[in-house]
């Protein structure tokens, strides 16, 4: 996914900005990037590094003398492209990060090679999106007609941090899909994908960016350029998984919503009376999994546990049997707690189902009498074509696709009957899951009790990935 991390201040910024980017390392592993301004030299820094196979703090700490000065800067962690940009351009110098995912981007390239423009390609031998955006953006008049302008070309989504000579832009996602939260201390202003970078830094949380919202950050204040629009589509997917525990996004945390949403599952789940004790799969099925035990009143014990000195997260690597192998060797079952038990897990989601069937299957050999799992998002029966959710190329990775062509013969048939709770079809997709996976039993969240946890309504959230809906292509006018 990718996450970024903005601050302009009345004194040197370069540990805000360090420490601030660093907090946003749950969101990505292969990229990361920071650039500052010095504005009393006026001169831009930039330094990008490989994160696959590091930590971001490690590969930055020892190069920050290079950014001493600087008053102003952007950092990113990043899925997907070497950033940031640093550009000249008729609008300015200036250096930008993005959130984003353009799947037009061929489509783009080609346009704008038409209009005699060039790219610099990755070494893989891919455009870097990041620099098709800052070409789109380019062609306005203004920085607010170049947003508009990204945002009326690209089919996916971006939200975007620019660094200027006159402080940073802030660009929301034109459907708010992912989010820009603002904050604020004592002589600075910052803009960031995660509020859990500001406590320790002294930020205070000041409010979100809308949709489409574009604002100019100084140290003084904060500048509407453009407001925000009249519709939303946030990633539902933020609570459930990518989201860390003490980060708020739209006025709701994400560890509170993770407990309520297990908690309320655990009211309407009359197969789980008999179970000894309910663990969650570390990391985001923890606050899931104490709420479920508290709906339950049943104890919460650790039988597993996650080693998390050296192993990031699983689903990352380009490579199955890495990511096979990632997700074993961080998990470490504690037998003595597995031993004869029943015990009740709850997850995220299920996305391929191989490191599951894999975790499964150790914890019978541990001694486990009866793994039950429980989903905290209903299945995932499409891909995301918004933000960058997995590696996965096709849909014919996600389980459900599998198990739909092995009951169908199809895997694009009834989609909209598997993605209902109430259908036989429902029914026994989940079964046949569930004997793939070797479980006792498994529940996967419904769409209301989902909806209800979150707290906002099902029409300002993103649920495609679930039942299909996302908005695309929809425009409205921004309010006045």
């Amino acid at each position: 996914m990718g996450g970024f991390f903005g601050t302009v201040s009345q004194k040197e910024c370069v540990a805000d900005l360090f420490y601030g980017t660093d907090y946003n390392s749950h969101l990505g592993t292969r990229r990361g990037g920071l650039a500052a301004y010095d504005s009393q030299n006026k001169n831009f820094t930039r330094s990008i590094h490989n994160l696959e196979n590091a930590y971001f703090r490690s590969k930055f700490e020892p190069g920050l003398s290079r950014f001493a000065g600087a008053t102003s800067g952007i950092g990113v962690i990043s899925d997907t492209d070497a950033q940031p940009l640093v550009l000249h351009s008729h609008l300015g110098r200036f250096a930008i990060v993005t959130v984003a995912k353009v799947n037009n981007i061929e489509e783009l390239v080609r346009q704008l090679l038409n209009e005699n423009c060039h790219f610099a390609e990755l070494s893989s031998g891919k455009i870097n999106q990041t620099e098709l955006v800052a070409l789109l953006l380019i062609q306005g008049k203004t920085f607010r007609e170049g947003i508009e302008n990204v945002f009326r070309h690209i089919d996916g989504s971006c939200s975007m941090l620019l660094l200027t000579e006159d402080g940073i832009i802030a660009a929301r996602d034109e459907w708010g899909r992912t989010p820009i939260v603002l904050g604020k201390k004592e002589g600075a202003w910052a803009a960031t994908s995660e509020t859990t970078a500001f406590p320790n830094l002294d930020f205070e949380t000041v409010r979100d960016l809308g949709p489409g919202e574009i604002v100019r950050l100084r140290a003084d204040g904060v500048e509407v350029i453009r407001p925000a629009s009249n519709h939303q589509q946030i990633c539902s997917f933020l609570w459930v998984y990518y989201g860390f525990p003490t980060s708020t996004y739209e006025a709701r945390n994400v560890e509170d919503m993770r407990y309520e949403n297990g908690r309320l599952m655990a009211e309407e789940d009359n197969e789980a009376n008999d179970v000894d004790c309910v663990c969650g799969i570390p990391d985001s099925g923890v606050g899931m999994a104490l709420g479920y035990a508290a709906g339950l009143k049943k104890p919460y014990r650790r039988t597993i546990s996650k080693y998390t000195p050296t192993w990031p997260r699983s689903f990352t690597p380009s490579n199955q049997e890495m990511r096979s192998l990632v997700a074993k060797m961080k998990l470490i079952p504690n037998r003595d707690m597995l031993r004869g038990k029943k015990v009740l897990f709850c997850d995220d989601s299920i996305v391929r189902g191989t490191q599951l069937r894999d975790n499964v299957g150790v914890l019978f050999e541990d001694g486990a009498k009866e793994v039950h799992m429980r989903i905290a998002c209903p299945p995932l029966i499409y891909g995301c074509p918004f933000i960058g959710f997995t590696s996965s190329k096709s849909d014919m990775e996600l389980i459900t696709r599998r198990v739909i062509q092995e009951l169908e013969g199809d895997a694009h048939k009834n989609l909209e009957r598997y993605a209902d709770a109430s259908t036989p079809e429902y029914e026994r997709m989940t079964e046949l899951i569930r004997q793939r996976l070797g479980l006792t039993s498994l529940k996967f969240n419904k769409m209301e009790t989902l909806v209800k946890a979150i707290g906002l309504p099902k029409c300002r959230l993103c649920t495609h990935c679930f039942d299909g809906t996302g908005c695309c292509g929809l425009k409205e006018e921004t309010k006045e």
